[in-house]
């Protein structure tokens, strides 16, 4: 009975993030929703063809998310609540491997098969480049602003 009646404030436990964290994701994840939202107002999809909305914005946030990785990492001092929001929170909900495989799949029952293909193709390939050049753009800055602290 005495555990029940125990008010003191839980003590973080190492490897759990903390509110701050949980919060910063929440937040992010709205407004990357949102982003994502709007750029499908403004570019909307047509059926039967290579879903361009989806792959701009997900090669974008492979860009985004790899020059902030390598800056994040270069540079740790920047608040681990402010990189879950940002990462996870912002461009884990702008860019969703969900979507492509969405579009994948009903392309395929569409019997699309040369759309998917290009698509699937066009996707690994753009992010993986994306991915690089924000490797590269990361370091670049990291580097401009005096490396590693």
């Amino acid at each position: 009975m005495k555990e029940a009646l125990d008010v003191r404030p839980a003590r973080s436990r190492p490897g759990v993030p903390g509110w701050k964290a949980w919060a910063a994701v929440a937040v992010g994840g709205l407004i990357g929703t949102e982003l994502r939202f709007g750029a499908g107002l403004l570019f909307p999809e047509s059926a039967g063809e290579v879903p361009w909305t989806t792959l701009a914005i997900n090669v974008a946030g492979s860009f985004v998310l790899a020059t902030l990785t390598t800056i994040w990492i270069a540079r740790p001092r920047t608040a681990f609540w402010l990189r879950a929001g940002i990462g996870p929170g912002v461009l884990g909900s702008f860019t969703t491997f969900s979507a492509l495989v969405l579009a994948i799949d009903q392309e395929i029952h569409a019997g699309l098969h040369a759309i998917w293909l290009t698509y699937l193709g066009l996707s690994l390939v753009l992010g993986l480049g994306a991915a690089a050049a924000g490797w590269k753009t990361g370091k670049a800055i990291a580097d401009l602003r005096g490396g590693a602290q």
